[in-house]
């Protein structure tokens, strides 16, 4: 659920009925490739934390689509990314999912071809070097990756030197929430059997709130009207003064954040103002890979991974400050517990909508005025895939 606030006062709706995709593109082999060579190959895509890197030459492997890619922390305090194939037959050069080089070269486990932390080829095992090699032409392929507070993405085709950019909406929005100092309490990770845009599509729309998510609904009362914030309903203007949750988009009376009772038994980021906390939960996406929530007393981070036409990887963590994180396993449980439930129900009815779209019949759905958000979404896949 993004929320994206019209420059000026309207309703945010659909003004006519829009087709969606067509259902090919969530079913087969051929769209998927598509996807991944149009937008998870071209977009800068979420990957970890930068405490995930900490010390000189930690390492760690990532995949995107078929492409395994290594993390390297250097030793000048900079990260460098590498396709994870030696230029000499292509055999890939790591096989754990982390750890820390024991020098200072990244070398081959097949044939010992040699690479400096910066990905240039220093030695080969051969005894002799053919007419015409040049080392410095055998580098490691270099792949761009860049932090963005506390963040790691990659990036499979920009340049060396790329800043993050692709932001759907205004980064600056968790400008009082301290990302870069957060440490990760807790970790969820699943497969959904449906395609990555069905998730997100999902994400876009809260028509699907009331019947899916009664806890949730209960805690941010917009959400059990079927709206994502104030401008979707129709008549809003009515009570555009009026700050109760079910037309302001707070949390109900009483609870301070996303958690099975509604309470923060941390402490609040001390950097928030009061609309931040009165807000309740304030969104950042970045597609096709990541949202991150800022709550009162801990940030909620959403990655995922397409692993093929009808399967995707959801991976969720929880971060908190020092003076936020919760002080007992049960004050933890009583977060986590919370968003995994919401998750759950998000991952259930995915697959439910991902089986339905294989009907013979169904060629393209509609959406309604509500799913204004789906529309943009559709609008940004078929700009890239066209």
């Amino acid at each position: 659920m993004t929320l994206h606030p019209p420059s000026k006062p309207a309703w945010n709706g659909l003004t006519e009925a829009r087709p969606t995709l067509p259902s090919e593109a969530y079913l087969s082999e051929a769209a998927h490739r598509r996807d991944l060579d149009a937008i998870w190959y071209r977009h800068w895509i979420h990957v970890c934390r930068a405490s995930d890197l900490a010390e000189p030459r930690a390492f760690r492997l990532t995949r995107i689509g078929d492409q395994e890619i290594l993390l390297l922390r250097h030793e000048d305090g900079g990260l460098r990314g590498f396709h994870n194939s030696c230029r000499h037959r292509g055999a890939a050069l790591k096989s754990e999912a982390c750890g820390r080089l024991a020098g200072r070269l990244i070398v081959c486990p097949y044939h010992a071809w040699s690479y400096s932390l910066d990905g240039a080829l220093v030695r080969t095992s051969s005894k002799v070097l053919p007419a015409g090699f040049d080392k410095a032409a055998h580098g490691l392929y270099p792949v761009a990756v860049a932090e963005w507070r506390g963040f790691v993405f990659v990036n499979l085709s920009a340049g060396p030197g790329a800043a993050v950019d692709g932001f759907d909406g205004e980064p600056a929005m968790l400008a009082n929430w301290p990302l870069e100092r957060l440490a990760r309490g807790a970790v969820y990770r699943k497969e959904i059997a449906c395609n990555w845009k069905v998730f997100w599509e999902n994400y876009s729309e809260c028509l699907h709130c009331p019947g899916v998510h009664p806890e949730l609904s209960a805690l941010v009362p917009i959400y059990g009207r079927g709206l994502m914030e104030r401008r979707d309903d129709p008549a809003w203007q009515a009570h555009a003064d009026d700050a109760a949750p079910e037309f302001s988009g707070r949390l109900r009376g009483g609870a301070e954040t996303w958690s099975a009772d509604g309470s923060a038994r941390g402490r609040a980021f001390a950097g928030l103002t009061e609309a931040d906390r009165k807000a309740g939960q304030t969104y950042v996406t970045h597609l096709p890979s990541f949202f991150v929530v800022g709550h009162a007393d801990y940030v909620r981070g959403v990655s995922l991974r397409p692993l093929g036409p009808a399967r995707t990887e959801l991976t969720a963590e929880w971060y908190f400050a020092e003076e936020t994180k919760p002080a007992t396993p049960e004050a933890l449980d009583n977060i986590v517990a919370f968003g995994k439930l919401v998750l759950d129900q998000d991952a259930a009815i995915c697959e439910v909508n991902q089986r339905g779209l294989a009907a013979l019949p169904h060629r393209r759905g509609t959406l309604m005025p509500e799913e204004y958000e789906i529309a943009r979404f559709h609008d940004w896949v078929a700009a890239r895939t066209r």
